[in-house]
């Protein structure tokens, strides 16, 4: 499609400009003339001078709210202070997007829209200055723009007084400005959403009401995918403000007017379970499961050679096994939804990651058209993945609970909830044989990864886990340029199935990857005698993001230098959604107490259209990730999660945090994600830095429970 196609509108709307900006997906041309056009984001300069940005992304935390908006600013010439973002409503008909267009994930958000929303801003400037030109009867070349207005000699022409007569121009090709030209991409202005955080008047979903709407909460079984067989509502009725319970697909429902009233009533249920054959595999017995599966035939990643015949020829051959442990997503914000039912209409406010695949679910669950279902995306407290589901989760819980008791009902999960109710990191088990050459660096390489599938059965099955593959669990192994240097490899995938329901957590397969790969090049340079760095960068030479990663990160950490008595370092460099992060983590470890005190991080991505947002973004995958690995550990007990709280499912807190330094490496290549990367080689940083003050090797995560 062309630009005069891609932007497919311009119209009058409310007295001012509105332009429509659709995102393809499959058979856009056929949808288009089949239905009309319905956009998924949209740009509204309206007479007031307003400029209103409509995402089809969501934020959740990672800066989105405000990148998106610098482009489209950064081409409209538009005064910052007059911008305003909402997320998309979704509305009327259902036009057919692709699902990386419906959802926001994988650190895709502003290297997928970076030119999208730019010719946006730069359309509505042309219509906007052809409409100045055209009233002040002169041609467009004369005609300057900034802050807001068209400027001809001492006229000011502000743009929402030009807004209803750009609304009826034709849409004009354009030029996008040259990067020398930039004022906003990489100087980036004060973020658009912090004002209404710090004031409160920012909502979230867990922040809404309206009259008549009641409070849920629902009890499910401790065994996932158990029913219900009885239970006996008496003692929550008694309970003051409760006004019904009722039994849902999930379990028991508790409605109240409002939350401590339902979560009371909850308390005095008495509900048995049926459980039979829905038994949860103990924590030790899936262990035993993996660990049998390694080296037995599995689904082939990636190979070269023939890494059977070539153990005969290493000079030292390196064997281990590395496990991982279920992750739970806590999100500060738990998971919350608020439906009203009525008939032939159903409004769902929800903070999702993919709002329109729930918006269908919903549709074809009450036998409704897509137009009947509209659905708000409030504000969202963190997601981290877990709002990321592709369906039968809590949207359809509280959907379930509307129908049944004929009420307004917002659900609220507890963080009890949020811990027991599933959809985890999955668990995984790697063994690792490595061969290594006479300059003991690896010539043969055999990787088993044993784990649920997180996109088998999910509507990105095809894309993400064709034939039973999911690349998403190979992803750092697969593509590794420490297995690239092996003429000799194999990597298995091990595809293994239970009752727990999984879901992508923050950085997804590399939550793993990075840590075997990471401590298994760092344990190969302690065997060579080798500097760690220095090792690393033998195998990375003809990997230049992965080679400047890592020299800046050592450099600026002081690698080689003496360190206070007491302090030891650790070194990882890892490559995911487009960008290459390296971190060395300092610590001190004395009588069983391990402090982080320094964390350096360097992160190459291409180009940064927001510097503070990419230096967030590391930040938070810093101290995301250094919780896990510290502490994270879901664990499965009789069939029933062990873990319910912060007691016992620990974050890191205001005294764990190091501090970090986050250095960020521009270059011409292809533009990288910021939103994940950095959780990836904090674990594995950390593990090293362990070994280099104890002497000991982590194999087994979380750290905390080897020590």
């Amino acid at each position: 499609m062309d630009r005069r196609d891609f932007m497919q509108t311009a119209t009058l709307a409310t007295g001012g400009l509105l332009l429509s900006f659709f995102i393809p997906g499959k058979s856009a041309a056929t949808a288009l003339a089949a239905q009309g056009f319905s956009p998924n984001a949209l740009l509204r300069i309206d007479p007031d001078d307003t400029i209103r940005i409509i995402l089809n992304k969501v934020e959740m935390g990672q800066g989105v709210w405000t990148t998106l908006a610098m482009l489209i600013a950064e081409e409209l010439d538009c005064d910052w202070t007059s911008i305003r973002v909402e997320h998309r409503v979704i509305e009327g008909e259902h036009m057919e997007e692709s699902m990386w267009v419906l959802s926001t994930g994988g650190s895709d958000t502003i290297k997928s829209e970076f030119d999208r929303y730019r010719t946006t801003g730069a359309i509505a400037r042309a219509m906007l200055v052809q409409a100045a030109a055209e009233r002040l009867r002169i041609t467009p070349e004369q005609c300057t723009t900034a802050g807001g207005f068209v400027q001809a000699g001492t006229t000011k022409l502000s743009y929402g007084s030009l807004a209803a007569d750009a609304a009826l121009l034709p849409i004009p090709n354009v030029k996008l400005r040259e990067r020398s030209e930039w004022k906003l991409i990489g100087n980036p202005p004060p973020k658009l959403d912090v004002p209404d955080k710090v004031n409160g008047k920012i909502c979230y979903g867990i922040d809404i009401r309206f009259p008549g709407l009641l409070t849920a909460v629902l009890e499910r079984c401790p065994v996932f995918s158990g029913k219900v067989r009885s239970f006996d509502a008496s003692g929550a009725l008694r309970v003051a403000g409760v006004r019904k319970v009722v039994q849902v697909p999930e379990g028991v429902a508790v409605v109240a007017d409002h939350f401590w009233s339902a979560l009371q009533g909850r308390k005095a249920l008495h509900v048995e379970w049926d459980t039979e054959g829905r038994t949860n595999p103990d924590t030790g017995q899936l262990i035993t499961q993996y660990r049998g599966l390694a080296g037995k035939p599995g689904i082939v990643g990636q190979s070269k050679g023939a890494v059977e015949n070539a153990w005969h020829n290493a000079k030292a051959v390196y064997e281990q096994e590395f496990r991982f442990p279920y992750l739970a997503h806590s999100p500060m914000e738990t998971l919350n939804c608020t439906v009203k039912l009525s008939a032939g209409k159903c409004e769902i406010w929800t903070a999702t990651q993919s709002a329109s695949l729930h918006r269908q679910e919903v549709a074809r669950y009450l036998g409704f058209r897509d137009d009947q279902v509209t659905l708000y995306t409030p504000a969202m407290g963190g997601s981290f993945g877990r709002r990321g589901s592709f369906g039968n989760d809590w949207v359809m819980e509280a959907v379930h609970i509307a129908q049944a008791t004929g009420e307004a009902v917002k659900l609220v999960w507890t963080r009890e909830d949020d811990i027991r109710g599933g959809y985890y990191r999955p668990a995984y088990l790697h063994r690792v044989r490595v061969g290594t050459d006479t300059d003991n660096l690896p010539m043969a390489w055999l990787h088993d990864v044993i784990g649920q599938s997180l996109f088998v059965n999910t509507v990105l099955e095809k894309d993400i886990a064709p034939n039973g593959l999911d690349y998403s669990s190979l992803d750092g192994v697969n593509g590794s340029p420490y297995i690239a240097h092996c003429a000799d490899h194999s990597v298995v995938l091990h595809t293994t199935a239970n009752n727990i329901p999984v879901l992508a957590w923050r950085s997804v397969g590399n939550t793993h990857t990075a840590f075997v790969m990471e401590t298994v090049i760092d344990e190969l340079a302690f065997l060579a005698a080798a500097d760690p760095v220095e090792y690393r960068k033998k195998l990375l030479a003809n990997h230049p993001r992965h080679l400047l990663a890592l020299t800046t990160a050592a450099e600026k950490a002081g690698w080689g230098k003496q360190l206070p008595i007491g302090h030891f370092r650790g070194v990882a460099v890892h490559a995911a959604m487009g960008s290459v992060v390296a971190q060395v983590a300092e610590i001190s470890y004395l009588n069983q107490d391990l402090k982080v005190h320094r964390v350096v991080c360097a992160i190459a991505c291409g180009l940064a259209v927001n510097p503070d947002g990419v230096r967030a973004q590391m930040e938070s995958g810093i101290i995301y990730g250094l919780t896990a690995a510290l502490y994270g550990e879901i664990t499965i007990d009789n069939g029933a999660i062990r873990q319910s709280n912060f007691h016992d499912y620990r974050m890191a807190r205001m005294e764990d945090a190091p501090a970090i330094e986050v250095h960020i490496i521009e270059d011409d290549g292809k533009m990288g994600g910021a939103g994940e990367p950095g959780v990836a080689p904090i674990a594995p940083a950390l593990a090293n830095a362990f070994f280099a003050a104890t002497g000991r090797r982590v194999r087994n995560l979380p750290l905390l429970s080897n020590i």
